[in-house]
């Protein structure tokens, strides 16, 4: 038996590659999916089934994309009315791989089409070895139980304990988990950064286990967490099926004066992958700034999916990961990037802007001579740890749809941990107008660092 986990950056979502025999299974794939055709050819194995473990909310699954390469059956919950895959299966299912033995095990609550895979031991045993967990449980925590809205929260989450201590627990202490997402995931709110674990160890140290039934539902419903407005398209995805890759117009590499007219395109939005302190140096006039490792998620929160797409790079080489970025969530729109880069087009003479920067201890005097606004970008459970007295408290995600509240004829620093989404952030504001709009280099890890106070 061979077992390989591949992990895709910025989206911490974890996919799996496991061969018996002649024959294999691939859980959870993401969109650019051909490293799982290499593995199969590499191991002398034909990928037999494609496992689902629900209908994924942050990513667009890469099932019918790598059916497309390998002919693997799709298997997915019969709980939902998916339009593909070829087995929707319930509780207690099973199908044979190899020498190896797969149950399903219905396991709702994160979402009610939720299926856990135990891979069985060949022998006449038939003990279970390891399980896929997908967003069932994860090393030091477990599923988010909201994302069927506030009304059904305490719902979901009952049927999460239910699952976790009716069907993966009993499975054995000494069984190895393997689950969807690791640590930085939107999809749990405290997940460890172990890569796997067992059902022994999680039941020891994982404290949403250590909870009584009604503890467990009290804390899930007490946890806030952000659901992002590209969600909805990957349901949709997930559910009806997204386009082929191989369907997707690859982007184009533009000299200035292309670029400079495809900016003029109605609807189009420019992005600069740089680093915040490059960004602020010199820019595009209303681009965005979203770091490279940012473009796994940030998209979905400043981006509609309409929007044509042009890409500004610290390197040519960096559209690699950009592409694998914005498909994996959905956006298939990247129509171009600047091929000589920044410094092509300031060589060209064409206009630039820069973004004032501040570090920690020019923000302290700036708010001690108290005209400055201060807007802090992180998200609420960064808020609970800790923030500036006077801080207005605007998530980076919810800051276009918010700003107008925000007076324009007094500066603002955007804050946030170490300075990448108050880039963004930043470059919002800018982009709308705000003009005196400056990025704290180093963020709150700087203020801290130099001991300035703190509320919580």
């Amino acid at each position: 038996m061979i077992l390989k986990r591949i992990e895709s950056e910025g989206l911490a979502h974890n996919s799996y590659f496991l061969s018996d025999g002649s024959e294999a299974i691939v859980v959870d794939p993401r969109r650019d999916c051909l490293l799982y055709a290499k593995l199969a050819e590499q191991e002398c194995v034909k990928i037999k089934y494609i496992l689902e473990t629900h209908r994924n909310e942050d990513y667009v699954i890469g099932s019918i994309e790598l059916q497309n390469m390998t002919d693997a059956d799709i298997v997915h919950s019969k709980e939902l009315p998916f339009k593909y895959g070829e087995h929707r299966i319930g509780d207690g299912d099973t199908f044979i791989v190899g020498d190896l033995k797969i149950e399903a095990l219905w396991t709702p609550g994160h979402t009610d089409d939720s299926i856990c895979y135990v891979v069985r031991n060949p022998n006449e045993s038939s003990e279970p070895m390891i399980v896929f967990t997908g967003d069932t449980l994860f090393a030091g925590d477990v599923g988010r139980t909201d994302l069927y809205g506030l009304d059904a929260h305490q719902g979901q989450a009952e049927k999460l304990y239910q699952s976790l201590h009716e069907k993966i627990l009993p499975l054995g202490d000494h069984l190895q988990i393997y689950p969807a997402h690791g640590s930085g995931s939107v999809c749990g709110h405290d997940i460890s950064d172990r890569e796997f674990s067992t059902i022994g160890y999680e039941r020891k140290a994982n404290p949403m286990l250590k909870l009584d039934k009604e503890a467990f539902v009290k804390r899930s419903v007490a946890q806030r967490m952000l659901v992002p407005p590209y969600f909805r398209m990957m349901e949709d995805y997930n559910l009806n099926g997204a386009p082929l890759l191989c369907e997707i117009p690859v982007p184009k590499p533009l000299d200035v004066f292309e670029f400079e007219k495809e900016m003029k395109s109605p609807d189009t939005v420019v992005i600069d992958a740089r680093e915040p302190g490059a960004f602020a140096g010199s820019f595009i006039p209303y681009s965005l700034n979203i770091w490279l490792e940012g473009l796994s998620i940030f998209p979905g929160w400043v981006l509609n999916s309409g929007q044509q797409i042009l890409f500004v790079t610290e390197r040519k080489e960096d559209m690699r990961m950009v592409k694998a970025y914005l498909w994996r969530i959905g956006y298939n729109n990247i129509h171009g990037y600047l091929c000589s880069g920044i410094q092509g087009w300031r060589n060209a003479g064409k206009p630039i802007e820069h973004l004032d920067t501040l570090s920690a201890d020019m923000l302290k005097r700036k708010l001690d001579g108290g005209r400055m606004i201060l807007l802090d970008v992180r998200q609420p459970s960064e808020w609970e740890e800790g923030y500036i007295a006077g801080a207005e408290k605007v998530y980076v995600g919810h800051l276009p749809a918010k700003m107008e509240a925000l007076p324009r004829d007094r500066p603002i620093a955007s804050i946030c941990s170490v300075g990448n989404r108050g880039s963004l952030g930043a470059s919002i504001l800018r982009k709308s107008g705000f003009k005196e709009v400056y990025n704290v280099l180093g963020g709150m890890e700087s203020w801290k660092s130099l001991g300035y106070p703190i509320e919580k």
